[in-house]
């Protein structure tokens, strides 16, 4: 494995009632506080009163931040940067799930930037400044709870861009599995979904002796797949909650990645067309990685061979070792059907019309992929499989 270090500044407060935990983490930071959120969940939940009390009890002054949309855009990142300029905002705190999380890293940065914080997203400057960050996390999907990445869309030019820094880790986040429970069965599957989806990208690398590693990501993605059944039966029920949810934060909070270099490629083309067609982040991984998958299994049979028989059980006894590969890929794509997850982009009525635009913005920064290298060729042929 490669040489790394690892640091991780978020502090995780994981359990039922933590939401009590705000008492003591707010002051820490200052008395005005930018609460950001998205489209009414939280107010029908009774989480929105419950915030609003708590920071109400701390004599906080609160400007609000409402409307963050499910692919979080740079015109609402431009409001809340500006909210926080003109009020003085101290902290910035972040109630919902990945969306709002990746707008308010956003916004934090943008607040300490004489500049547009897009030019993080295009790599024309790197955060030197930021606003501290606390979450109250209310879906289980992006592990944007503890790490400092965030995903922002351009509604002006079409483009989805993701983003990172140091700067951008929560200094707190809250995780009570109870605030999942209102959530409903088609975002749990896409949580699932990108869940799963983040512990292949670190699965599919390059550096070898990754014992460790790789035995972690197998676990939570059977964990994943055992929960998720189980899950979708009973949105309610505290434990099937409570795991998938530590298991979200874990798959991307840099732990799996020590010592190596995930491939990520399936993100960037996944971004790509819901920047075109505004489509959910989780439908499109379930439709892309399959394909993405068959594309690539040429580069690693022996990786996709032990994917099939570590994580989905597939028999060896008279095949190819390429023959269980596809097996398991096959079991896959099975699973995620199984849990109403879409498997073609004609499910979002999505055609061939614009894969050209597309793939053009994929390979924006040139080819892509630390697993197997994709040009556009490469983008377009797994567009075309996925319609």
């Amino acid at each position: 494995m490669n040489n790394f270090e690892y640091f991780n500044p978020t502090k995780l407060i994981f359990g039922k009632g933590k939401l009590e935990a705000l008492k003591k983490e707010v002051p820490h930071y200052g008395s005005k506080v930018l609460l950001v959120y998205g489209g009414g969940s939280i107010k029908r939940s009774g989480l929105y009163d419950k915030v609003i009390s708590i920071l109400q009890e701390l004599g906080t002054e609160v400007t609000e931040l409402s409307g963050v949309e499910p692919n979080p855009r740079l015109s609402t990142v431009h409001k809340g940067v500006e909210l926080c300029k003109s009020k003085g905002i101290e902290l910035v705190l972040a109630v919902g799930g990945g969306s709002v999380l990746d707008c308010s890293k956003a916004i934090a940065v943008g607040a300490k930037y004489d500049g547009d914080m897009w030019d993080f997203a295009e790599r024309k400057a790197i955060p030197q400044n930021a606003l501290p960050l606390g979450t109250v996390l209310t879906m289980a999907a992006t592990g944007s709870e503890m790490n400092g990445n965030s995903v922002i869309s351009n509604e002006a030019t079409e483009e989805k861009l993701g983003w990172g820094s140091i700067l951008a880790y929560p200094a707190f986040s809250i995780l009570d599995p109870e605030h999942t429970f209102s959530l409903p069965k088609d975002q749990t599957v896409y949580g699932m979904v990108d869940i799963m989806s983040h512990v292949f990208e670190h699965y599919f690398h390059k550096e070898s002796n990754t014992l460790v590693q790789d035995e972690f990501c197998e676990a939570i993605l059977r964990t994943v797949i055992e929960t998720a059944p189980k899950l979708i039966a009973d949105l309610e029920n505290y434990e099937y909650r409570e795991t998938i949810l530590l298991s979200g934060t874990f798959a991307l909070n840099g732990m799996l990645n020590m010592g190596l270099s995930g491939d990520w490629a399936t993100h960037n083309i996944e971004h790509a067309v819901s920047a075109v067609y505004d489509i959910p982040h989780g439908g499109g991984l379930a439709i892309l990685f399959p394909n993405w998958m068959r594309h690539n299994l040429h580069h690693d049979v022996a990786r996709f061979k032990r994917l099939a028989i570590n994580v989905f059980g597939v028999e060896i006894n008279g095949k190819t070792d390429h023959e269980i590969a596809e097996e398991g890929i096959a079991a896959l794509r099975a699973f995620w059907d199984s849990i109403g997850a879409p498997s073609r982009l004609a499910d979002y009525e999505i055609d061939d019309s614009k894969l050209e635009a597309m793939a053009d913005k994929a390979v924006r920064f040139g080819p892509f992929g630390n697993f197997a290298k994709l040009n556009k060729q490469d983008v377009l042929e797994i567009y075309r499989s996925s319609l």
